[in-house]
């Protein structure tokens, strides 16, 4: 077996893991478990928390004590036996509590995953650059077909997604102990200060005007991000509740649907060298920020047959684009802005703006709004809701356009980019 098939195998089966809940947990919450909106909104901040300091603590250990590769699959055995735990709770309290620690175990397995990669790869003489991505896009797919079957097996609102997130991610932990040892790197970590290994040294960044303004709305697309992720499944099956709509195909498989934003994504990450060579990394983000209008305008006025469905797809569609376009071309701004002795800091840096701080202000913020001015007792008010993100994006695009200067250098841009 190819150390390519192999790492291929990892990809897939440590976004399984995510795909098998992250979409369809809202629909559990509110439609198996009855909890509300405010109390919901808190569950999506787990990842943010945990992104906070657990991708630095595991950082630091697989620099100086641990193998990555053992380390991952203890983190991944770990958070898939808090997963089978999930399903006993029965207060939001406490689900809150467990979500948080297996959070607390998968978010730093993200980071681990490439780091993995990267050391095989490089063992085996073949180029990251163009070995990598092949094998990273299998990781969306692993997602994408963990919400099919999620879907598919009638679990998107039963307590079997949590034992099928379980299962691959226990089979994930044993498997990763067979790949190629990644050893911790003793003299590189012993010759950083504390600050320099916790990317302390980063934060020096929020005293350039620029950069601390990329961070801020780094930030605030972050929580763009979050609220789609959290409402967008139980949006499509509350049309249950209408009876015209409730034996249609989006409510029957509304996980499916959603599942096109993913398919969306592996296709406009191939895009992403065009656009940033013909526009420029400041309009490529700006892309992003109106990608997300349409994505949460889309949404608002859809309902599920005829023109309405044709507008819950396109949302789905330009999701890719919101996504991608703003993650990829942000990672390159930092890349091409930063000193090469704080990069991977400033990288660190920048993952916490949107998975940490942008994505507890999301889930804290939109839960409270839903529960407080969007929900009554028929209901939730999607239109409203998703209409006040639409503006909301809209409000951080133009000032986005305003506020943040950028020369476009299509000369660097063409560097990074081959």
């Amino acid at each position: 077996m190819s150390i390519k098939f192999r790492l291929t195998i990892m990809s897939f089966l440590q976004f399984f893991v995510w795909g098998s809940w992250l979409i369809t947990v809202a629909n559990y919450w509110f439609g198996t478990k009855g909890w509300d909106g405010s109390e919901f909104g808190a569950i999506f901040s787990t990842m943010g928390i945990a992104s906070l300091f657990m991708p630095t603590i595991c950082g630091i250990i697989a620099d100086r004590w641990v193998n990555a590769e053992k380390l991952y699959g203890m983190l991944h055995i770990l958070g898939g036996l808090t997963l089978c735990y999930v399903p006993m709770i029965d207060n939001p309290v406490t689900f809150f509590w467990v979500i948080l620690l297996a959070m607390a175990f998968y978010m730093p397995t993200i980071a681990l995953s490439n780091s993995v990669a990267y050391n095989a790869l490089k063992k085996s003489n073949l180029d990251v650059v163009k070995d990598f991505p092949p094998i990273r896009v299998w990781g969306t797919i692993g997602f994408i077909v963990a919400m099919w079957i999620t879907n598919l097996t009638g679990n998107k609102a039963s307590a079997n997604q949590f034992y099928i997130a379980a299962t691959a991610a226990i089979i994930l932990g044993i498997y990763s102990f067979t790949l190629p040892k990644c050893e911790p790197q003793n003299e590189t970590a012993g010759s950083k200060s504390l600050v320099e290994i916790l990317g302390l040294d980063a934060f020096k960044l929020f005293a350039n005007y620029k950069m601390a303004l990329f961070f801020i709305f780094s930030m605030f697309l972050g929580a763009a991000l979050q609220l789609t992720n959290a409402y967008g499944d139980v949006y499509l099956d509350d049309f249950k509740v209408i009876p015209q709509y409730a034996d249609s195909f989006v409510v029957k498989y509304s996980t499916i649907i959603m599942s096109i934003s993913q398919i969306s994504e592996t296709l406009f990450i191939l895009t992403i060298p065009f656009f940033l060579k013909r526009f420029g990394i400041k309009k490529v983000m700006l892309m992003s920020m109106f990608a997300w209008v349409l994505r949460f305008g889309f949404f608002a006025y859809g309902y599920p047959e005829g023109f309405g469905l044709g507008l819950i797809i396109l949302s789905c569609i330009v999701y890719g684009m919101a996504f991608d376009f703003f993650n990829i071309s942000g990672s390159l701004f930092v890349e091409t802005s930063t000193d090469s002795k704080i990069r991977s800091s400033a990288q660190g840096l920048f993952m916490m703006m949107t998975n940490g701080v942008g994505a507890i202000f999301g889930s804290v913020v939109s839960g409270y709004l839903i529960d407080r001015f969007f929900t009554t007792t028929s209901g939730k008010d999607w239109h409203g809701i998703w209409l006040t993100f639409a503006i909301y994006s809209l409000v951080i695009a133009i000032a986005f356009a305003v506020l943040f200067k950028h020369k476009h250098n299509p000369e660097v841009i063409k560097k990074i980019t081959h």
